[in-house]
């Protein structure tokens, strides 16, 4: 349910490559002095075609990406992502950054390229007494969480807990925290980025105030960013997690009752209703097991003693609106919250993902949102129902680069299937949904659940808004050549920013 695709644009290394690509495992046939050079000059390591670990360095989480670069420089600090940036630039190599590679659309891996891996640069430094941390960019939501709450401190980030800082941060961040404290890219008080031409800038309030405005939603059209440095909130330990599950016939009932429970209490916890089938797993009692469930999960947001109490008490009227197939709800840390959906997105399956905002939640819509949902060709395929507002609508629309922040839902359609064959139907089911609850909302997509971005420019400057000339501007300032282009990818503009 987290993190990112390449604009229309460029069309080179985007949408899923499916199968061999005979003749591509050596890229463009660099010479291999050149390569032993590169290698000499990092700390890391350089992985090339037909080493042992070329596989595992060009794989990624979602199992439909399967592209072949040219190498992987396994970066260790951040003069290897300088060394990386220069090498790729000054050698017009395609370019992909990966931090935690749980982006949905697999950009963090090329065709005959370069990618500039950070995945071993997960180091976090935590101030409790200023509240903040600073975090690599190749670290994931375990490794931020784990950190921070040995203080009883949090970050707010997404849901599953491998997804990579990186990606999710840069193009928003959605997660259980969304309303009370914002979005991830709210909490981003300092980022350290390599761009373009090889400089390491740092973006902040008073430093490159273009570039930290265009990173907070942005995406990774402007550089590498190698470090993070957050806000933090006192969150937990121990937190409520609200997980029932109720006959998908109930479904107007259930979501309109969380939304008259988030009326009464603005800006606390944010549900994230689900409509799916119930899987034939121990968690779950087996006389349930297959049937159409609409569900509500949550994450209360107290702190200190006793906030797991003070959680379930503000929660159980999510979990009382009629009776449910089953209530899985209870009291655990926060660490343990923020991994209970992990299993669910396990390494190597196929994802495919869009998303569409909207302004309401009419008769029609929901009728809509539950027939397709019944109509997903995987059982593992869910319909999302993200409830917006609170912190992350009281953001200006032009403060940050995020846009849409004052639609009151976003609908995520997930595609989640285990065999290869069925990929044509589940990507078809996904799209058909997509067109058709387009015609519910105001415009706006989260580019996080991007699908492949074919949709191109059109859909870009839903997801940017109004501010898709500004980034672009931005862009024309740190990236002319644009050879960050493996995102949601913004041309620069004729006339760059001052």
């Amino acid at each position: 349910m987290d993190e990112m695709h390449s604009g229309a644009a460029d069309t080179a290394g985007s949408g899923p490559a499916g199968g061999e690509h005979p003749g591509k495992p050596g890229g463009p046939g660099l010479p291999r002095p050149l390569l032993d050079e590169f290698a000499r000059r990092l700390h890391g390591r350089l992985v090339l075609p037909g080493d042992p670990d070329y596989h595992a360095a060009r794989t990624l989480w979602n199992g439909m990406i399967d592209r072949r670069p040219a190498c992987v420089a396994r970066c260790r600090d951040e003069d290897d992502v300088v060394a990386a940036v220069n090498f790729a630039r000054d050698n017009g190599l395609p370019l992909a950054v990966r931090g935690g590679g749980h982006g949905v659309a697999g950009q963090a891996v090329c065709d005959g390229g370069l990618v500039a891996d950070l995945s071993e640069m997960t180091d976090v430094d935590v101030d409790p007494e200023g509240r903040t941390v600073r975090a690599q960019g190749g670290c994931t939501l375990a490794d931020l969480d784990r950190a921070t709450q040995r203080h009883g401190l949090a970050v707010p980030l997404g849901v599953v807990s491998a997804t990579g800082i990186a990606g999710l941060t840069l193009s928003g961040g959605m997660g259980w925290l969304r309303r009370k404290y914002g979005l991830s890219c709210d909490n981003l008080v300092s980022a350290r980025v390599v761009v373009a031409d090889g400089r390491v800038l740092t973006a902040n309030a008073d430093e490159h105030q273009d570039l930290f405005w265009a990173i907070r939603g942005g995406g990774g059209n402007f550089g590498v960013v190698t470090s993070f440095e957050y806000r933090l909130h006192p969150v937990g330990p121990e937190v409520f997690l609200c997980n029932v599950y109720y006959p998908q016939e109930h479904a107007a009932e259930v979501l309109r009752a969380c939304e008259r429970h988030l009326a009464d209490v603005p800006g606390e916890a944010a549900p994230l209703g689900v409509l799916g089938r119930i899987p034939a797993v121990e968690a779950f009692p087996e006389a349930v097991h297959g049937k159409p469930f609409v569900a509500l999960l949550a994450v209360s947001c107290a702190a200190g003693e006793g906030a797991a109490e003070e959680g379930e008490r503000a929660l159980r009227p999510l979990r009382q609106i009629t009776e449910p197939l089953c209530d899985l709800s209870e009291a655990v840390s926060y660490v343990q919250a923020q991994t209970f959906l992990d299993e669910d997105y396990p390494d190597g399956m196929f994802y495919y993902w869009k998303s569409v905002n909207a302004p309401g939640l009419g008769d029609e819509l929901i009728e809509r949102l539950t027939a397709h949902a019944a109509a997903a060709p995987s059982p593992d395929s869910t319909i999302d129902v993200w409830y917006q507002g609170g912190a992350m609508a009281r953001v200006a629309e032009h403060e940050t680069a995020f846009a849409n922040r004052g639609a009151p839902y976003l609908f995520g359609i997930e595609a989640n299937w285990a065999q290869e064959a069925d990929s044509e139907r589940n990507l078809a089911w996904v799209r058909e949904t997509f067109a058709d609850l387009r015609r519910f909302s105001t415009g706006g997509v989260y580019l996080n659940f991007p699908g492949f971005l074919e949709e191109g420019t059109q859909l870009l400057r839903e997801g940017y808004g109004g501010n898709y000339e500004r980034l672009s501007a931005v862009k024309a300032a740190y990236d002319p050549g644009n050879l960050f282009r493996f995102n949601a990818n913004i041309q620069p503009s004729a006339r760059p920013s001052a």
